[in-house]
């Protein structure tokens, strides 16, 4: 049977990742409002775009609070760019925090404008060297106990995993590679 993974549709680059993970064999459904969020998720993507746009429409559309809580009850989550620093505790560089539920310290916009976007290859926890695309993208300034990092850039941390939750500074649904996504459909189906 395949998992069913909610995708955060509200804004931001949703569809590339609907699309991975269809291909990868997943059940995907829309995020969009309150009934969205049901129990027989097995997980959430939380996709790049603007996160204080994100932020807003999670508080309006009432998605903030059974989105919160479903992730600290422990369903997988991954997030990617806007999709970290809504995870993030701690905001620098203009925001508040919104879900909260990873204690890190992420700095927006880090690498600056869009036209400061660049492609690199890096190590990825074990998954080995990876494409990284980074559009916009924050940075990890630092972590709390117990958070893992996946991987820096020239010294910066740009992915973490705290319990069932990945959160990564780059986009990689923009990607060749679908280990990143991989790696979170086996997280869902162990969990």
């Amino acid at each position: 049977m395949a998992v069913k993974i909610g995708v955060l549709a509200v804004q931001g680059a949703f569809i590339e990742h609907e699309k991975i993970l269809a291909q990868l064999g997943a059940e995907v459904i829309e995020i969009r409002q309150l009934r969205d969020v049901s129990d027989d998720l097995d997980g959430i993507v939380l996709p790049g775009g603007e996160s204080t746009a994100q932020s807003l429409l999670l508080h309006e559309l009432g998605l903030l609070e059974p989105l919160r809580s479903r992730i600290v009850e422990g369903l997988p989550v991954l997030a990617t760019c806007a999709g970290m620093i809504l995870l993030s505790s701690k905001v620098e560089g203009g925001g508040e925090p919104c879900l909260a539920t990873i204690p890190m310290t992420v700095i927006r916009n880090a690498y600056g404008r869009q036209l400061d976007s660049f492609h690199t290859f890096e190590q990825f926890g074990s998954l080995g060297r990876i494409p990284m695309t980074f559009i916009r993208a924050p940075y990890v300034r630092e972590v709390g106990k117990d958070v893992e990092v996946l991987a820096r850039v020239e010294g910066n941390i740009v992915a973490v995993r705290y319990g069932n939750q990945i959160a990564l500074s780059f986009h990689p649904e923009l990607d060749e590679s679908r280990a990143v996504h991989r790696a979170f459909l086996n997280l869902t189906q162990s969990n």
